[in-house]
């Protein structure tokens, strides 16, 4: 009799209140169920829940969109604080975005320098704060480095190794940066660039997964695996949206480039 009270213990709360649980109710062990007593709810539960998901899967052809976790950061909190899991994925896409604005553009402008960063022995700061840059002609920018004269050699160098397929020419104080031509090499190293970057996004975004997941797991065994199960699900749901909207931010940035 113990066995079997314990068998048919309750579900954890947050299964119950998760959208996982939906109008349906709690999935209840079927009769037939052939774990071992003291696992059978427990397995036969988390059997019902993939089997869900699969069949979900399979009805998407008709018109249906697959069932996705959706826990309330409220319930967790205690153990994850997701509203932040998902800045952070925010925060790697933005930098993203913001790489693709800046340095990678068919045309290069002025403005594309100014956040070049330049190592001095006071330490990093950004080009625009070193040196005035202006655009001389079509195909060539001057960088004037006549208040830090001293961080001439240091500000090429940051040109050279920027990734923006640049070759700039010191001068005195001053930098002569010749701007390539529009060439259909160009393009494709631009569109290389572009798939480096995303890809080291993606590496970043890894990080922030790995760091949520492992945050979870330190309540292992503080909370049931149903619960440890759902908030790896959707940290991974997360990850792979996040994911997706790079692949499409990639996909628009290779067609700009390439035309």
């Amino acid at each position: 009799m113990a066995l079997a009270l314990r068998c048919l213990r309750p579900l954890p709360s947050l299964l119950h209140r998760s959208s996982f649980a939906m109008t349906r109710g709690v999935p209840q062990a079927p009769r037939s169920c052939p774990a071992p007593l003291l696992e059978g709810c427990r397995q036969c539960v988390q059997q019902m829940l993939l089997s869900r998901q699969l069949a979900t899967k399979k009805a998407k052809g008709k018109g249906q969109s697959q069932a996705k976790v959706n826990i309330s950061a409220a319930l967790v909190e205690d153990i994850i604080n997701l509203e932040e899991t998902s800045e952070d994925m925010q925060a790697v896409i933005e930098a993203l975005k913001e790489d693709f604005s800046r340095n990678l553009n068919v045309r290069t402008s002025p403005g594309a320098l100014d956040h070049i960063t330049v190592m001095t022995k006071d330490g990093k700061f950004p080009l625009n704060q070193l040196g005035q840059i202006s655009q001389k002609s079509p195909q060539l920018m001057i960088v004037n480095m006549t208040n830090f004269p001293e961080s001439t050699a240091a500000a090429a160098k940051a040109i050279r190794e920027s990734g923006m397929n640049l070759n700039p020419e010191v001068d005195g104080m001053m930098i002569r940066v010749p701007v390539p031509k529009v060439t259909r090499e160009h393009r494709e190293s631009l569109a290389k660039l572009a798939k480096q970057s995303t890809n080291k996004s993606k590496e970043a975004l890894r990080k922030v997964r790995s760091k949520s997941i492992t945050q979870v797991k330190k309540f292992k065994n503080k909370v049931s695996e149903d619960t440890i199960w759902l908030l790896e699900k959707q940290i991974q749901q997360m990850a792979d949206e996040a994911a997706t909207e790079m692949d499409k931010l990639l996909a628009a940035k290779t067609k700009e480039l390439l035309g």
